[in-house]
């Protein structure tokens, strides 16, 4: 493809290792840009994209939900490139066609686009909610695109109360690696763990939209970002050694989301990551291999990563870009000692949205002196990193006596929008403020 960015892969990490030591550490940065001399034009890569509306009773109430999520979804319409096949979904208790009235894809043109945004006026808010099915359909959609990026919004303000839990399981097994959806809760009545396990299963973004009035430029940035792609499926294939085990492979920006449990075995000792489309932009990985112990001075490369794009069946994947992981044990303890500033940084930022979920859960469970212990831990951690749009969030869950040793107090009445805000945000992620490595004692070394 002639507009496929330029991939590169950058590795960071301290490689010395103490005497005995066996586990190693690296952000494995990856970043596509238009080729040389080239500017970054709107893709043309061959694309599909499926709406899908909550139109359960619950959006009536207040009206606004429903007439902000019909007016988003118009608006995302509006922002698909000609020749994008599409399709939008009412969802309830069962989902059915909005636009067209069969089940299939159209072409984006300005007829259709104005179709669509007549058959969304009519929408009516009615029955309950079943997101697997709404997901099923949207995947039976996807299979008569040919090839491509597929990519589908999903927007709900309700818990998914008429199928099982495992229902929805069986669903997101089966969509998993077909298509990438952005998922969105609006109002206060949906459940945040629910659309982040929806959107992490499907390698999409999950985020709250409280005021209804934020919904329509939300929708033409997911719109446009995704029209922005121009590689359908990227991973990561990590090889290790024979002697060696990956603990975990995260990505770490711009958002925390451990794909360690989606490993795909692709060659002896390497398994593929799927990382989804990419158009221009970057995100950082971390990865941690644990290694039998070496001699003092010996070198060893614990990982060998790949960035791939697969090849069509029976065809070889296309290697787009490398980097080695590697150790190298030492008795220099100021060596060894030494962890590598992006390292440290993202390992704070995974802890930290750990701690303000498990955070909130205990809030939620009535243990409020874990509650302030972990936002307590958050906010130093929150300040430590610069992350200062989390930082804001949790002063608005906590009254914040001392930021630099996590003294808090827990805010009696909290808005449960900001509540949920924090929550679904707590694992987006900023970039390290300085790349200088820091010097401090290695955590617990096995």
């Amino acid at each position: 493809m002639s507009e496929q960015p330029q991939f590169t892969v950058k590795i960071d990490q301290n490689k010395f290792l103490p005497e005995g030591g066996r586990e190693v550490h690296a952000i494995v940065s990856v970043e596509a840009t238009a080729g040389e001399g080239a500017v970054a034009a709107p893709s043309s890569a061959k694309a599909s994209e499926v709406i899908i509306i909550d139109t359960s009773g619950s959006m009536s109430y207040p009206d606004a939900k429903m007439r902000a999520a019909v007016a988003a979804a118009q608006v995302a319409v509006d922002a698909l490139r000609d020749g994008v096949e599409f399709a939008i979904i009412s969802g309830s208790n069962s989902a059915s066609m909005v636009f067209p009235q069969h089940a299939g894809l159209v072409a984006a043109s300005d007829r259709t686009r104005h179709q669509a945004k007549q058959a969304l006026g009519r929408l009516k808010a009615s029955g309950g909610t079943a997101i697997g099915s709404w997901l099923r359909l949207a995947d039976e959609l996807f299979d008569t695109a040919e090839g491509g990026i597929r990519h589908a919004i999903l927007l709900t303000d309700g818990k998914n109360q008429h199928e099982t839990a495992e229902e929805l399981d069986a669903v997101l097994f089966r969509c998993s690696g077909r298509f990438v959806c952005d998922c969105r809760g609006i109002g206060t009545d949906w459940e945040v763990a629910e659309l982040r396990k929806i959107a992490s299963a499907l390698l999409g973004s999950a985020d709250a939209v409280v005021d209804p009035a934020d919904l329509v430029a939300d929708f033409q940035a997911m719109t446009e970002a995704a029209m922005g792609k121009s590689v359908a499926d990227v991973a990561l294939r990590v090889w290790t050694p024979q002697t060696a085990s990956l603990r975990f492979v995260k990505q770490v920006m711009p958002s925390v989301e451990d794909l360690t449990g989606k490993r795909v075995e692709s060659a002896p000792q390497a398994g593929d990551y799927p990382l989804g489309a990419w158009g221009t932009e970057s995100r950082d990985y971390h990865i941690c291999v644990e290694v039998p112990p070496g001699e003092v001075g010996k070198e060893l490369r614990a990982a060998w990563v790949k960035l791939v794009m697969p090849g069509a069946p029976g065809e070889e994947a296309q290697v787009l870009s490398t980097g080695n992981v590697l150790a190298q044990w030492t008795d220099d303890e100021a060596q060894s000692t030494k962890i590598n500033a992006r390292v440290a940084h993202y390992t704070g930022q995974a802890e930290l949205a750990e701690e303000i979920q498990g955070g909130l859960q205990a809030r939620k469970d009535g243990d409020l002196d874990t509650a302030t212990a972990r936002l307590g831990r958050a906010v130093v951690l929150a300040n430590e990193a610069g992350n200062d749009a989390i930082t804001s969030m949790l002063r608005k869950v906590v009254d914040v006596i001392d930021p630099a040793t996590g003294t808090v107090r827990l805010k009696r009445n909290v808005d449960k929008g900001d509540e949920m805000e924090l929550d679904v945000r707590s694992s987006k992620t900023v970039r390290t403020r300085k790349d200088e490595t820091l010097t401090t004692p290695r955590p617990g070394e096995r």
